[in-house]
């Protein structure tokens, strides 16, 4: 059923990650009320109406293209925890982050973006990257390569002696531990900067913007279409342990994407303190 639906036409997903964000989340865009935001576990953790309808929305359109998937959407895990064992299941899923970069959604600021992606078996199979602001459409299958608006886009690698610029953690996401890692990226040669949309900060290093990502946090919906977009645009991801990020979770943390496996394996020694 699955390989049937890859083999497919996608647009159908494509035009329902555009209707849910012309529906639920441009309208609300620079637009929002005090009352339709909230903290969740904190400041640098929100929640708006427009994710919850937006998330809603998808939760309905993507079920319908697929009969029998389920989703894994981040508001849904937010109120029920076990929504995520889903992903260890047998059933195809939509792992969905309706706005990934809330503060800057809340802020009004243009760098957000919808995060859709295919999953089965804990393998992600195709990824949806969607910055309405931005007209950004970031579209990878396992397999058959990454698209940015249609046209095809390669990580390449970075200049030879070029610093490598890094978008990592906000220290608040991270423990003790995970903090000294991401610090010992602040080495001569190496540039970093907390990230934004996690989504778009993938998108950067699978177009060859930006050299690599690290992340202190496992959240399949934050990582799952990134990952494949980076790895399709020839790109690599690891963790501190060497393994590749499992989106179903038991990783060792943090771990890195980056540009290509030199570049990744350069990130992951000085996560290590090497």
């Amino acid at each position: 059923m699955i390989d049937d639906f890859l083999a497919g036409d996608l647009s159908d997903v494509e035009e329902a990650v555009r209707k849910a964000a012309a529906t639920e989340i441009t309208p609300r865009y620079r637009q929002l009320a005090a009352h339709e935001i909230v903290e969740k576990s904190g400041p640098h953790d929100l929640v708006t109406t427009a994710d919850r309808n937006a998330e809603e929305h998808l939760t309905a359109s993507l079920t319908a293209l697929l009969p029998g998937s389920v989703v894994v959407g981040e508001e849904a895990v937010h109120a029920d925890p076990s929504v995520y064992e889903a992903l260890k299941g047998d059933a195809p899923v939509w792992i969905v982050d309706p706005v990934d970069g809330t503060r800057q959604f809340v802020r009004g600021e243009p760098g957000f973006c919808t995060l859709v992606a295919l999953a089965l078996h804990g393998e992600v199979l195709a990824s949806w990257t969607y910055a309405p602001v931005l007209e950004e459409m970031a579209i990878a299958v396992r397999g058959g390569g990454a698209r940015l608006n249609g046209t095809p886009i390669r990580s390449g690698s970075p200049a030879p002696g070029a610093v490598l610029e890094v978008a990592m953690s906000h220290p608040d996401y991270t423990t003790p531990d995970q903090k000294r890692a991401l610090l010992g990226l602040n080495v001569p040669g190496v540039e970093g900067r907390p990230c934004g949309s996690a989504g778009l900060e993938y998108l950067s290093v699978a177009r060859g913007a930006l050299d690599a990502v690290a992340f202190s946090w496992e959240n399949a919906w934050d990582h799952a279409a990134g990952l494949l977009l980076v790895s399709e645009a020839g790109g690599t991801h690891v963790t501190v342990a060497g393994d590749k990020f499992r989106i179903a979770g038991g990783n060792t943390l943090p771990f890195t994407a980056a540009r290509d496996a030199a570049t990744a394996g350069r990130i992951r020694d000085l996560l290590r303190g090497q």
